[in-house]
C-alpha cells in the first residue's frame, strides 16, 4: 500500500507471539527461517517493483520476530511497525497491534483457496486466433491475493500489490459471467460533453 502511494518504507518490523501449534513449530529455527524468508521475499519484490523510490542495492531495514507463548493459545498477538520517509526527508511511522484467533483467521482463507482452485479448474480460455481452449497454468497465480508469498510460473511476474491481485481475481470472475473488466477511469464522468448530456 505505502509503495503504491509513492511512500518509501525505510524500516519494517514485525513481531508476533502465539501459543498454538503454529507458534510451537515456528519456535524451531528451521521453521522460523522459512517464514522469515517468505516475509523477506515480499519486501524484496516491493523494492524491485519501484526503482523510483529505491536505488540499486537500497533496501529497508526488515526484522521479523515470532515467539511461542503457550499461555495465549490460539490468540495471536501481532505488532507491526512501518517507518517511512516522507516530504522534505521527514519520517512517518505507522504502528499496528492486532489480536485474533489465528485458526479462525486462517480457516476461511483455506476454504476460499479450495473453492477458487475448484472454480479455476472449470475455466477454459481460448486465445484470439487459437482453435482450442486451454486451462490456466497449474501454478495458479490468481491465488496470490490470499497468500503472503505468491507463487507464479517460472518467467512470469510476481505481483505483490494487494489491490492488483484482487482486481485480477475480480476481473476473471466478471469475464466468466460475461461482464467487462472493472475500469476505474470513469471517463464518462470526466468528459464535459458526457456530463452535460445527462443533465
Amino acid at each position: 500500500f505505502l509503495v503504491s502511494a509513492g511512500i518509501k518504507p525505510t524500516s519494517i518490523v514485525s513481531y508476533n507471539h502465539l501459543g498454538n501449534n503454529d507458534g510451537k513449530n515456528l519456535s524451531a529455527p528451521q521453521q522460523f527461517r522459512s517464514k522469515e524468508i517468505s516475509k523477506s521475499n515480499v519486501v524484496d519484490d516491493m523494492v524491485a517493483s519501484n526503482r523510483l523510490l529505491y536505488k540499486e542495492n537500497e533496501h529497508p531495514d526488515h526484522v521479523v520476530v515470532i515467539k511461542y507463548v503457550p499461555f495465549v493459545g490460539d490468540s495471536k498477538r501481532a505488532l507491526d511497525e512501518y517507518s517511512s520517509k516522507i516530504f522534505m526527508n521527514g519520517n512517518n511511522t505507522i504502528s499496528m497491534h492486532n489480536t485474533c484467533e489465528d485458526s479462525l483467521l486462517a480457516t476461511p482463507l483455506i476454504l476460499d483457496l479450495v473453492l477458487v482452485c475448484e472454480l479455476a479448474e472449470r475455466i477454459t480460455i481460448k486465445k484470439e486466433g487459437a482453435t482450442d481452449f486451454e486451462h490456466m497454468h497449474s501454478v495458479l497465480s490468481i491465488l496470490s491475493y490470499m497468500l503472503k508469498a505468491p507463487l507464479v510460473p517460472r518467467g512470469t511476474p510476481v505481483v505483490n500489490a494487494l489491490f492488483a491481485q484482487r482486481e485480477c481475481m475480480i476481473n476473471i470472475f466478471r469475464a466468466c459471467v460475461g461482464l467487462a473488466p472493472e475500469n476505474h477511469m470513469l471517463l464518462e464522468n470526466r468528459l464535459a460533453s458526457e456530463i452535460s448530456a445527462r443533465q
